[in-house]
């Protein structure tokens, strides 16, 4: 058993990328990070691994509060229009299903009022 506060305080790469929990509840959790310089690409826009990072972290936290330990199973992301440096992206993760040890997530990614990202994930628990 884990939650998602444990779960994200030893999170390494999302810590380092200044990630911020503001709320975690069982099958939701809603996320920040700002995006810096050193995450933009040649285009001067975030790049998109770390917009599919936020919204992964969100995911995990979301079926990983409480309960046993669950991962990624698959996931896709679509998106929408660009962040840029300074800007405060927020990723709220939404529990859809829940059947055996899989489970259907979805993750909106915004800044501010503008739809940034919306990504979809598949859980499964792990036994034991």
């Amino acid at each position: 058993m884990t939650d998602a506060a444990q779960m994200l305080a030893a999170d390494r790469a999302s810590t380092a990328l200044g990630i911020k929990a503001l709320e975690l509840q069982p099958g939701s959790a809603v996320l920040e990070m700002t995006i810096t310089e050193t995450m933009t690409n040649g285009h001067a826009i975030a790049h998109g691994g770390y917009v599919f990072l936020l919204a992964d972290t969100a995911f995990a936290c979301a079926c990983n509060y409480p309960g046993p330990v669950t991962v990624a199973a698959s996931a896709e992301i679509v998106f929408v229009s660009p962040a840029r440096a300074g800007e405060v992206l927020t990723a709220r993760a939404t529990e859809r299903a829940r059947y055996g040890r899989s489970g259907i997530y979805d993750v909106t990614v915004t800044s501010g009022d503008r739809l940034v990202a919306e990504f979809r994930g598949i859980s499964r628990t792990l036994n034991g």
